[in-house]
């Protein structure tokens, strides 16, 4: 019993990871657009329910009603035949022959012989051929030869008799249910019809839910939101675009409120360190005196640090920038500094982004690889939907154990790298800021230069 249940726990499970299969397989090959899987919530379900029903109506009501029409020719061909044996005059036969004609709407002849011609290939809808064959077969019961195949509105029929062939002429509509495809026509005309309409009142649902997905990728990229987006659409549809308006005013004023004071009390230390400096110019030569200008001149570099981190939260208006005529003005600083500097450009040369914004981004990453590496270099790839920037250099790096901590406001790295007298631990954590702004993102990493590699992600 043992053996046999593990067989079956392993048939089992063969057969659960083969649907899960199918179920990925499946999954891959759905559409993953909302409009194209409304689309099939719809047109699956009408089709499925068309396909049951055209099926049970073939199947029923259609092979039905052709086996009662075939039964009835066939009745009438039978009694046709037992009157040609019970009255084989010439005569008599003429008479069968009329009231065949006239009566039964058949058109019969009688030839000589008891050949048949070689069996006709069957159709590939075969309904008539197979019911009308097994009528024969059940009532006549004697060789027959049938032909139900060609356009022709007329099936022929012969059977052997004694020593003659009775050929028989009915009307294929006499047999077969010939104008029962007008059902599957009217079903199909208004399926057409129904999906149609439901395509134009998708297309009216899924507008607004794309307007705002596109209001929401263009407040994520730090762009303007488009001037003629409003919440329209569907009830929920409109909830949702009222609270995203609503979420943007509430940041765009959080923003404002940060950077206005942000602002306010770098504006305020500076004043008073002013005047430090005015007291100390005034207050003559003393040994606590090149320390005391040392101290302020430190509180200035965090002053500036903290007005660039406000200046990076300040709205801007997007344009278009050059990356190349952007690199050569790094590359003539990079000169100045006696540092090594080259970039490439792979793919489009203007980007869209906020210009200042930007040239604070790339610009913080540039400087701060110059001040610890001899040598720094730039790439950039723009494809698809993405601006990927490179920036490599051979410097002392940073561990990856603080990656992510560097990126934290006024953070600073115990050696090397971020630590040096002017340095405020917020460059960083305004490249990261910015880039999140215009919805990308920026990483650290090895550089094959044996340094640091600072990779910058932004929407293109």
């Amino acid at each position: 019993m043992t053996g046999k249940a593990q067989t079956l726990r392993q048939r089992l499970g063969a057969v659960l990871e083969g649907w899960r299969r199918f179920a990925r397989w499946l999954r891959r090959r759905m559409p993953t657009g909302l409009y194209a899987r409304s689309l099939l919530i719809i047109i699956l379900p009408m089709v499925i329910l068309q396909t049951v029903v055209a099926y049970v109506f073939m199947e029923r009501h259609w092979q039905l009603v052709t086996q009662r029409l075939s039964m009835a020719v066939t009745r009438d061909i039978a009694g046709i035949v037992d009157l040609i044996q019970s009255f084989p005059e010439p005569v008599q036969t003429d008479q069968i022959v009329r009231i065949a004609r006239e009566r039964l709407a058949l058109n019969i002849a009688i030839e000589p012989g008891t050949e048949l011609p070689p069996p006709r290939p069957k159709p590939f809808f075969n309904i008539l051929d197979e019911i009308l064959s097994e009528e024969i077969r059940k009532q006549i019961r004697r060789p027959f030869w049938i032909d139900t195949v060609g356009d022709s509105n007329l099936v022929e029929i012969r059977i052997v008799l004694d020593n003659e062939v009775l050929r028989v002429y009915a009307r294929r509509n006499q047999a077969y249910a010939s104008n029962t495809h007008i059902f599957i026509l009217w079903m199909v005309g208004t399926s057409l019809v129904l999906i149609s309409i439901a395509i134009l009142f998708l297309r009216g649902q899924i507008r607004p839910i794309l307007a705002l997905a596109r209001a929401a990728e263009s407040f994520g990229k730090g762009q303007p939101t488009p001037e003629d987006f409003a919440p329209r659409g569907a009830e929920e549809v409109r909830r949702a675009g009222l609270a995203f308006i609503l979420m943007r005013e509430r940041i765009e004023r959080q923003i404002e409120q940060r950077t206005a004071m942000l602002t306010g009390v770098s504006h305020d230390l500076r004043t008073i360190l002013t005047r430090f400096k005015l007291q100390l110019a005034l207050a003559g030569d003393s040994p606590e005196r090149e320390g005391l200008n040392s101290d302020v001149a430190d509180m200035e570099t965090m002053l500036e640090g903290y007005l660039a981190f406000a200046r990076g939260q300040q709205e801007e208006d997007v344009a278009r920038v050059s990356l190349s005529g952007y690199f050569r003005k790094l590359a003539a600083e990079a000169e100045l500094h006696g540092s090594a500097f080259s970039s490439s450009v792979d793919g489009d040369d203007e980007i869209l982004v906020r210009p200042n914004a930007f040239a604070r981004l790339i610009g913080n990453l540039v400087s701060n690889a110059m001040r610890h590496a001899a040598s720094v270099r730039v790439t950039s790839a723009n494809r698809d939907t993405w601006l990927e920037i490179t920036i490599d250099d051979d410097g002392p790096g940073i561990p990856e154990s603080a990656r992510e901590d560097v990126f934290k406001p006024f953070f600073r790295l115990d050696t090397a790298r971020n630590l040096n007298a002017s340095g405020t631990g917020l460059g960083l954590a305004i490249a990261l800021d910015i880039a999140r702004s215009h919805g990308g993102d920026v990483t650290l990493g090895d550089s094959p230069m044996g340094g640091l590699r600072v990779t910058v992600r932004l929407p293109a």
